[in-house]
């Protein structure tokens, strides 16, 4: 299926007595006035808000057009990102750099806040490959490792997906439930299936998804999605999608919250910067002599 910042606003700090000096008194009147004439205004905007007609219900096939009219378009993605990472009490946080080639390619660079890269990955359609330099090690397998290490059950589309805040392209689409949630859509299924062109394996043939997409009713951006299957239902992945930024006349997530429930629970914060859309990317995975393979 087819794809602004947030800016911190700093408080002015008000004067903790009144200075002898004429025009610094003014100033504070000024002040004082601003802080009030604001105070009125939001308080008006704040009861145009609460007396907000509700949305309209749509159907399934209208919401399913208009996350196809809105979803990221690109052929290559680009961007930096932080990532605080918390599994099991234990939490981390690291850097790193992110590419994808639409529908082909996912590269990912890991590096600790001081910059030099330990940790690189390259994920395809249906092989994972990694180099870790902290041990001299490398590993060239299939998604059984990223679902082992995820406690997961995840493919390319789910991942490309839930990256990039895009519903996923490779299942269909006929069996959504559409409401009103919270002021936003919902899209609903229990029986979401991979489109059989696609399916690359007997376990994807078998695999039946139970997914849930919240949508706003303004933008019609994903700003929350969870997907699990009904053959492991205590394995679950959600995102939550804030900070929607234009990136090139496109509107893209610059922070992604994910909670993976599985065995045990990880939770991982990202937020991306240096966001690009255009060109290809160039992006290099050549395991160096005398690293050890894993198998």
């Amino acid at each position: 299926m087819n794809n602004s910042g947030l800016r911190r606003l700093t408080a002015t700090p008000f004067p903790t007595r009144i200075s002898v000096f004429t025009g610094y008194f003014h100033f504070t009147i000024l002040l004082l006035s601003l802080c009030l004439s604001s105070l009125v205004f939001t308080s008006c905007n704040t009861q145009k808000k609460i007396m907000k007609a509700p949305i309209k219900e749509e159907g399934a096939d209208y919401l399913i057009k208009k996350l196809d009219e809105n979803e990221l378009q690109f052929t290559w993605f680009s961007a930096k990102f932080s990532t605080d990472y918390e599994n099991e009490g234990q939490k981390n946080s690291f850097n790193g750099i992110l590419r994808i080639h639409k529908d082909s390619l996912i590269w990912l660079s890991f590096s600790p806040l001081f910059g030099i890269e330990l940790f690189r990955m390259e994920i395809t359609l249906d092989s994972v490959k990694y180099i870790n330099r902290m041990n001299h090690t490398y590993f060239i397998g299939d998604y059984n490792y990223v679902n082992t290490f995820l406690h997961s059950n995840i493919d390319f589309d789910i991942l490309q997906s839930f990256l990039i805040g895009n519903d996923l392209s490779l299942y269909e689409n006929s069996s959504f439930k559409a409401s009103v949630d919270n002021g936003g859509y919902k899209l609903a299924t229990a029986e979401r299936r991979k489109l059989k062109k696609f399916v690359r394996s007997s376990q994807e043939k078998v695999r039946v998804l139970i997914q849930n997409l919240w949508i706003d009713p303004v933008t019609f951006k994903i700003t929350k999605a969870n997907v699990k299957e009904i053959q492991k239902p205590n394995m679950k992945l959600e995102a939550n999608y804030s900070g929607f930024e234009d990136i090139g006349h496109q509107l893209f997530p610059d922070k992604i919250s994910f909670d993976i429930s599985a065995d045990n629970d990880i939770r991982v914060s990202v937020a991306f910067s240096k966001i690009s859309l255009e060109g290809k990317q160039i992006q290099t995975f050549k395991i160096p002599s005398g690293y050890t393979r894993i198998k």
